[in-house]
């Protein structure tokens, strides 16, 4: 496969990666849609244009090249170690919560109050756990999948219920950017199967909103956190009034 070629191959999973489409580049370059598929179809990309799309993709030729010389297969979770490191500094979680989200050195070091060694630190650390790969000017590319999860009962998701989902509800969910829904009913098997399924699409409409909007800077993004979440449950609350011989319903 030839440089070119690869290099091609490597911007068709960049843009898989932050959820883009050829619509969606074709607009930031200031191209119709039909001229990118043609262009990717051909695999004829003039310097110029590789470079002008690497800045819509915000990303230099040299990542760029790395990711077509030797593609890392991208993290689905992290270990068990790795989200050990991150419960344990809270500082890297939140270099790590960053990064992901495409922040500059600049924004962060005018948003938050981290020293640039404390910054640079952090970053080091997380490449050396692999979960990123540090690049030049302290840029960072994150090596989890767009749509990675925490592991099952893992150190995260044990931090999460603990400390950060009572902080979640506190709020009062009054309007505005906030939304609580709590839907209690009974339905078939088959339906609760469908509505996992349904949380599962409303998951990837976020993933893929989030890769959408990464190239925007952080004063035009808010951040934004979902709980999605169904079981089988039966408020402790009716228990006294159930027989002991009845069936283990209603469940809300």
């Amino acid at each position: 496969m030839t440089l070119r070629v690869q290099l091609v191959e490597a911007l068709k999973r960049v843009l898989k990666a932050q959820g883009l489409t050829y619509a969606n580049l074709a607009e930031r370059i200031g191209m119709s849609e039909a001229s990118v598929k043609r262009m990717f179809s051909e695999q004829s990309i003039r310097l110029e244009r590789l470079e002008q799309i690497c800045e819509a993709l915000d990303m230099g030729l040299a990542e760029l090249a790395a990711e077509a010389e030797q593609r890392r297969p991208a993290l689905a979770e992290l270990s068990e170690a790795q989200e050990q490191a991150l419960v344990d500094d809270p500082l890297l979680m939140l270099a790590l919560y960053l990064a992901v989200n495409r922040w500059t050195q600049d924004e962060v070091l005018a948003n938050y109050q981290i020293s640039l060694p404390d910054w640079i630190g952090r970053l080091v650390k997380l490449d050396r756990l692999g979960i990123i790969e540090l690049l030049p000017g302290n840029r960072a590319r994150v090596l989890t999948a767009r749509n990675f999860r925490w592991r099952t009962d893992g150190p995260m998701q044990r931090f999460f219920q603990q400390r950060l989902l009572p902080e979640f509800f506190k709020s009062r969910f009054a309007g505005g950017e906030e939304t609580l829904l709590l839907l209690s009913g009974m339905v078939s098997r088959r339906s609760a199967a469908t509505i996992r399924e349904k949380l599962r699409e409303a998951a990837g409409q976020f993933d893929l909103m989030l890769a959408q909007d990464a190239h925007l800077p952080a004063s035009e993004r808010v951040g934004v956190s979902l709980v999605l979440a169904q079981r089988p449950w039966s408020l402790g609350l009716f228990d006294p009034l159930r027989k002991a011989s009845a069936d283990p319903v209603p469940t809300l």
